[in-house]
């Protein structure tokens, strides 16, 4: 592996860093921001799904920091502690996001079904891809085995990379159904609307940076494979 490598891996690791301290505090400033309404995460979030006549999906919380997701095996909106109890103007932009997914779903939004058709094929690729590749590589790319076997690794990569940008849709829309629904039910202020608006900018800049990250690894990859075809 050549020095691309590892500035790639140096410049992804930093970024990625930097955006999630960012979150981190982000979450952690608005977290100070009480809600005029007093309101939970847990209330906030079910009175988003009642106002979009969702009436299968449940509640609950979960341990962790920034743990929240929405599980469409289930049909539950899992909070974290910091958003299913607290009453701040980030556990609800948190909240209303993961409903904002609960939404998708209910509405059959097309991005999450694709999404949710990968993720079988993606959790293999996933846990496979850099074996194939680092095979590839022992074996020797430019030998006719290495090659197919470097080949499968990138295809793979290739997979988890359209899965990465796939998500990006998907989590940009839950943001924007949440902060549409926060403002139109006049569930926040003016200011803590600002807070959940930035808290969720923040949130998405992770799925982004993943996203040109794993397109980047993808494409240094995919070169190494070119080279080897001409050898």
């Amino acid at each position: 592996m050549g020095l691309e490598y590892y500035i790639i891996i140096g410049v992804m690791a930093l970024v990625s860093s930097l955006i999630s301290n960012t979150l981190k505090q982000k979450f952690k400033k608005y977290s100070k921001v009480s809600l005029r309404n007093g309101m939970s995460g847990a209330e906030i979030a079910q009175k988003m799904l009642n106002d979009h006549g969702v009436f299968d999906v449940q509640v609950i919380s979960t341990p962790g920091m920034l743990t929240d997701h929405y599980n469409p095996k289930n049909k539950t909106v899992n909070l974290s502690e910091g958003v299913y109890n607290q009453r701040n103007a980030a556990a609800a932009a948190v909240a209303a996001h993961e409903v904002g997914h609960a939404v998708q779903h209910a509405k059959a939004y097309k991005w999450l079904e694709m999404r949710s058709n990968l993720v079988p094929m993606v959790t293999v690729s996933s846990r496979f891809s850099q074996y194939l590749i680092m095979g590839g590589l022992v074996l020797g790319a430019a030998s006719s085995l290495g090659y197919w076997v470097l080949a499968g690794g990138v295809v793979l990569m290739g997979m988890s990379t359209l899965f990465s940008f796939i998500t990006l849709p998907v989590e940009y829309d839950a943001s924007n159904r949440a902060l549409a629904w926060l403002k139109a039910k006049n569930i926040v202020t003016r200011e803590e609307f600002a807070g959940s608006k930035d808290a969720l900018k923040w949130a998405a800049r992770t799925y982004l940076v993943a996203a040109l990250g794993s397109l980047a690894m993808l494409a240094y990859w995919a070169m190494k494979l070119m080279a080897a075809s001409r050898d």
